[in-house]
């Protein structure tokens, strides 16, 4: 890594961790798809179809062989027909159109068979060892059912009715870490390929869009075999993987609060080392633009219905004009000493959040050598530890330091109060309920960090202040995971969301989107304040380019050229 003063600070948390900001989030360089893909090209692996027994409708099992220096790795594909009535992106369904399981090496036909019988059930299936992710995926009907149309003529699809959509398929749930009897994440997290998190998640999903992109030519090719042709390039490239996510996911980003500071912690310095940059080269500079430029068009083709999200867009297209104009080759803004420290400051005094937040990832995208480390060690290895030496009085001081967001919070007003958290035993997943309207709150999940920091604090100073903490909590064990968090996070200033989660005024949707974008996800397409539909490895490379040069060179896609 070059030798720069990295002399700008990384921003506060009482910053960044706001819901607001937090739901303008865009992936970076170090987002997990981004990372898994550049590890794929590094080490030069291959992905062969070695198995693609479907019928002449497309239903049927595929097997796809991911070959790395170390080991293989197997996605098992099962295409079903589904009954239209039983069509939906919601976690109560128990039939979808294709399922999946990323196995740990190359399955025997014993496995097959067997994950031919379990796969298709899903949450009610029983999985091995050997079995790493589960997942599963319903078509786009209608760009599905088009494109096929269009490569059964002979001809290529539209470019923008190909954009309007982005994929083939979406996802409903991608499970793994020891779900349903899959794999504990602790068999393979020591494997390099595997350590940062959820790379065998994304390298099942960038797994499932190789088989759409089959799927579709091969019911194309069965219903025209003569006049059929195959699908563009650059069109195929453009087709990213759907998915629909919902209230499940949030919670996870304050039940680790350690992981999710690493995550934080590693964009904040990455931005602060590009702010640090005393001058910027002209090939840098000269990247910078185009990058604008593209983004530019990428935010004008995101396509969604909702209003609230479409009013944010057309503020984006503002802040991107401005952008523009800031980096131009007349501008001498660009030219100063600390441009990017300039140009980010100018950011957060005239533009909308979403604006200083896609800027963030902007600035990063030109550096690889001072960001691409930082998403190797996004990882966390929990270590339970209790200070029982500190005292009452210590404890007081920790909170009052780290948790001041939360203690100006009043839990007198009913609306501070509204809903709560539960863990639905139906489907597995977390769910919110109305805390005066619902039963179940008695079951609530411990996530309501602000409510039990304010009980904590209240407890705390109702003894003496110089009690043992552990003589304390065995007056009051009901306050014992408080207390153990805020020893834990006393360290990490990203751990936590710094808002109340079971007030009227939290949109999940926000925190949803914090996560996605880590994940790699663009096109954000909120469908209410509790679920959103989102974008995978749109514009990534296909397997047959990991090899490629520029296989990095793919974030905000923009729609292919008209054929």
């Amino acid at each position: 890594m070059p030798d720069i003063p990295f002399n700008v600070h990384t921003r506060a948390s009482n910053h960044v961790m706001k819901l607001t900001r937090l739901g303008a989030t865009f992936q970076t360089r170090i987002s997990f798809m981004r990372r898994l893909i550049r590890h794929m090209h590094r080490e030069n692996w291959s992905i062969e179809q070695k198995h693609f027994d479907l019928d002449d409708e497309g239903y049927g099992m595929a097997l796809y062989v991911v070959t790395t220096p170390e080991r293989w790795y197997s996605l098992v594909c099962f295409s079903h027909y589904l009954d239209p009535n039983s069509r939906t992106d919601r976690v109560i369904a128990e039939d979808w159109d294709t399922t999946f399981t990323l196995f740990d090496g190359i399955p025997t036909k014993a496995d097959i068979k067997r994950l031919a019988k379990q796969t298709p059930k899903q949450e009610t299936g029983r999985f091995e060892e050997k079995d790493l992710v589960l997942s599963r995926a319903n078509k786009s009907l209608r760009l599905f059912d088009y494109v096929v149309d269009s490569l059964t003529q002979g001809h290529q699809p539209n470019p923008k009715t190909i954009n309007s959509v982005g994929y083939l398929m979406r996802t409903t749930a991608v499970y793994a870490n020891g779900k349903f009897g899959l794999a504990d994440r602790s068999l393979y997290a020591d494997r390099p390929e595997l350590k940062p998190p959820y790379q065998a998640e994304m390298l099942t999903v960038y797994l499932i869009r190789e088989f759409c992109l089959d799927l579709v030519e091969h019911v194309a090719r069965y219903r025209a075999p003569i006049r059929a042709t195959a699908l563009n390039r650059n069109l195929k490239r453009h087709l990213g993987m759907g998915n629909a996510t919902g209230l499940g996911m949030a919670p996870f980003l304050v039940d680790h609060p350690a992981l999710i500071h690493k995550w934080f912690q590693a964009r904040e310095t990455a931005l602060a080392r590009i702010r640090s940059i005393e001058n910027a080269t002209a090939t840098k500079i000269a990247r910078f633009r185009s990058l604008v430029s593209r983004s530019k068009k990428h935010v004008s083709e995101w396509i969604i219905e909702d209003e609230k999200q479409k009013s944010k867009i057309q503020k984006l297209n503002d802040d991107l004009a401005v952008l523009d104009c800031w980096v131009s080759d007349d501008s001498k803004i660009i030219n100063l000493n600390r441009p990017w420290d300039n140009l980010f400051r100018l950011s957060e005094k005239n533009f909308s959040i979403e604006g200083q937040e896609i800027l963030v990832s902007l600035l990063l995208e030109p550096y690889p050598e001072l960001v691409d480390e930082l998403g190797e060690s996004l990882h966390y290895d929990p270590v339970n530890t209790f200070n029982v030496r500190m005292t009452v009085s210590e404890m007081i001081q920790h909170v009052q330091t780290r948790y001041r967001w939360a203690l100006a919070i009043n839990f007198n007003d009913p609306k501070e109060n509204q809903y709560f958290w539960y863990y639905s035993q139906e489907k597995n997943e977390p769910r919110r309920g109305l805390r005066c309207d619902e039963p179940g709150a008695e079951k609530e999940m411990e996530i309501a960090v602000a409510r039990d920091i304010n009980s904590l604090h209240y407890a705390l100073n109702t003894v003496d202040k110089s009690t043992p903490l552990a003589h304390f909590l065995l007056s009051h064990p009901e306050l014992r995971h408080i207390a153990r968090r805020v020893q834990m996070t006393s360290q990490y200033a990203y751990s936590e969301i710094q808002e109340n989660i079971i007030s009227s005024s939290c949109a999940p949707i926000d925190i949803l989107r914090s996560k996605l974008a880590f994940f790699g996800a663009s096109k954000f397409d909120p469908k209410s304040d509790l679920w959103t539909r989102i974008t995978l490895c749109q514009g990534a490379p296909l397997r047959d380019e990991l090899s490629n040069d520029y296989v990095d060179d793919w974030c905000f896609p923009v729609q292919p050229a008209k054929f």
